[in-house]
């Protein structure tokens, strides 16, 4: 079972860098990128379709009797238990717009639980990855999360759902600030967590996250030695899940400060 993990985990690292490649070369090339919105501040272009394409037909290639879930296209249904949970370009509105912070998102899940994740920024060639039980790592450094006890020592990562109320995490704001810390926002949820995972964020929160988005970071983060609110394994990949991630010490007020803010989860 370790050794089908360390597998499945260093097929994805080496998915994420060459899919990352691609992306890279419509992110050179703005200029000629078709882009269409989706919805309030939810865009998508030909780059997260085709480097999608690419990494599905890769995993088709490699693990075909396994299951995907992505972004763009349709999920393919599998047979071992094994689904694949993939984000070809998270931070796409960063994308279309020339702001190098954006990411490749590839998630292993077995029957709910994610096995595998890697989260890959190209413009600066960061891979953060890890399997369960395996730990965390940073371009084959181990990583940890922020061993802080109190907001004022860093920053908490704040997503903004287009599923959930905008006042609600403008409350959240507030109360983090309220208590001397600051947010941090660089509109990819994904490469947030990782910074939560690698310590460089004391934590993230958002009301609601897709599986694509949540599922490598929160693997990550609890592989660093942090804690993040469990998700429902029998529903996250079909209907995402909220997201509270962080280091140990600093968990326990972010948990409290987002039940003050998001509505109860039912």
């Amino acid at each position: 079972m370790t050794k089908d993990l360390d597998d499945r985990m260093h097929f994805a690292i080496d998915l994420a860098r060459r899919a990352g490649e691609l992306g890279l070369k419509y992110f050179r090339d703005l200029d000629n990128l078709t882009v269409e919105s989706k919805g309030h501040q939810d865009l998508v272009s030909e780059a997260d379709r085709e480097v999608e394409l690419f990494i599905r037909a890769a995993i088709a290639e490699a693990y075909p009797q396994d299951g995907i879930v992505g972004e763009e296209h349709a999920a393919v249904t599998g047979t071992t238990g094994h689904v694949w949970v993939i984000d070809p370009i998270d931070g796409t509105a960063n994308f279309v717009r020339g702001i190098p912070a954006w990411c490749v998102v590839i998630a292993c899940a077995r029957d709910g639980e994610t096995a595998v994740g890697v989260i890959h920024e190209p413009s600066t060639d960061e891979t953060f990855y890890g399997r369960l039980g395996g730990g965390a790592f940073l371009n084959g450094k181990p990583i940890k999360t922020s061993n802080a006890a109190s907001l004022s020592d860093g920053a908490v990562g704040t997503g903004l759902s287009n599923r959930a109320s905008t006042k609600n995490v403008v409350i959240l704001i507030s109360l983090i600030m309220a208590e001397g810390g600051v947010f941090y926002r660089n509109a990819s949820g994904a490469l947030m967590l990782a910074y939560a995972a690698s310590g460089r964020l004391l934590g993230y929160a958002e009301e609601h996250m897709n599986a694509w988005d949540c599922l490598a970071g929160m693997l990550l983060v609890e592989e660093a030695g942090g804690t993040v609110l469990r998700a429902d394994p029998k529903t996250v990949v079909g209907q995402g899940t909220q997201v509270i991630a962080g280091g140990k010490r600093i968990f326990p007020r972010l948990q409290a400060l987002c039940a003050e803010a998001f509505e109860p989860t039912h």
